[in-house]
């Protein structure tokens, strides 16, 4: 009875060696794959910036669209007309003084 033990077999070894390979690889995807973790917090932050764009752009819009209507023919803001004219053409009255 010198040989009675036995030991786990080569294939127990391999079993546990491919089980430990595909949970390394299904760990590393849930983290960093194109579906895991890293990517949609990456996602949420670019929706929160472009978010943070369109509003800018929204408002931005918005006092131009309240500038079109300011200066067209059935509503005229003089103060904004002399200010544009000002700026844009270089127009001063006669009784002012420029001072550089």
């Amino acid at each position: 009875m010198s040989g009675s033990r036995k030991r786990p077999g080569l294939g127990a070894a391999v079993f546990l060696g491919v089980s430990f390979s595909l949970a390394m690889y299904f760990t590393f995807a849930a983290v960093q794959g194109d579906y895991g973790l890293f990517r949609r917090i990456q996602i949420e932050a670019d929706a929160e910036r472009l978010t943070a764009e369109r509003d800018a752009l929204s408002a931005h819009i918005a006092t131009l669209e309240n500038k079109t209507r300011r200066l067209s023919d059935g509503y005229l803001d003089l103060d904004l007309l002399d200010e544009r004219a000002r700026a844009v053409l270089g127009v001063m009255r006669s009784d002012e003084i420029v001072i550089r």
